[in-house]
């Protein structure tokens, strides 16, 4: 059967929304939300989205949503401009206002959960800590949401080769058996790098299956997934 049959359906909303994506995408092409390059950031954003479909993520009606208004933006920049253009008809400024609110409550939100809190048996921060001692260095580790791990995931992908359909079979390892094997790895060494836990053997069906099982550990709130900023490895804590 194909990804979309499988019965694993993970949800977004353990992850990030719509917007968060749009974030990712300006921070990977490395531009200013001031200066989209609408075309570009609409066909990043829908290939997102079919990846989502392919892993059978699923994902709410925004996404879909954002996607129509990236859309529409991208079609009013395409069309023919009478006269000078007033800086305020850009038709980007739509999404770029709103980038700009969400931003600030993003910023606000992660000041607050940064904050030391007295109470140690309220919340703590005592995750990051020994997520950063068990890597033994100082290299500061940040948090890692859906699509960096579908970017990661690509890279694994692409090593093997296309011949190697993206099929599931009754035979092959199914993905609560690679949430055993993962959780047999975690609890012997405590963390491991997200590469390291797929086959170098393995075709693209297990991949998937990785993928999913990891996904689904998320989802379970069995693993911390951390980011090292300095050689950009992610690593994957037991919690």
């Amino acid at each position: 059967m194909t990804p979309a049959d499988h019965p694993y359906q993970i949800k977004t909303e353990i992850f990030e929304g719509p917007m968060d994506l749009l974030v990712h995408l300006i921070k990977k092409n490395e531009v200013s939300i001031y200066d989209i390059p609408i075309a570009a950031i609409t066909k990043q954003f829908l290939d997102y989205i079919e990846w989502m479909k392919m892993l059978n993520i699923d994902f709410a009606g925004d996404f879909l949503y954002m996607a129509a208004i990236l859309t529409s933006i991208k079609s009013r920049t395409l069309l023919p401009s009478h006269g000078k253009q007033d800086e305020d008809d850009d038709p980007r400024l739509e999404i770029t206002q709103a980038l700009e609110e969400y931003l600030k409550i993003k910023s606000a939100a992660d000041d607050l959960s940064a904050r030391e809190i007295l109470n140690e048996d309220t919340f703590t921060r005592a995750a990051e800590k020994k997520a950063a001692a068990l890597d033994g260095d100082d290299d500061e580790m940040i948090s890692v949401g859906l699509f960096e791990l579908i970017d990661a995931f690509q890279s694994i992908l692409d090593r093997v080769p296309a011949s190697s359909h993206l099929r599931f079979s009754a035979d092959e390892i199914s993905v609560k058996d690679k949430i055993t094997e993962i959780v047999d790895i975690l609890e012997e060494r405590r963390s491991a790098t997200f590469s390291e836990l797929f086959s170098e053997n393995g075709g693209r069906s297990e991949i998937v299956a990785t993928f999913l099982a990891i996904l689904e550990m998320v989802k379970l709130n069995l693993v911390e997934i951390k980011q090292h900023t300095q050689s950009g490895m992610i690593r994957l804590f037991y919690r």
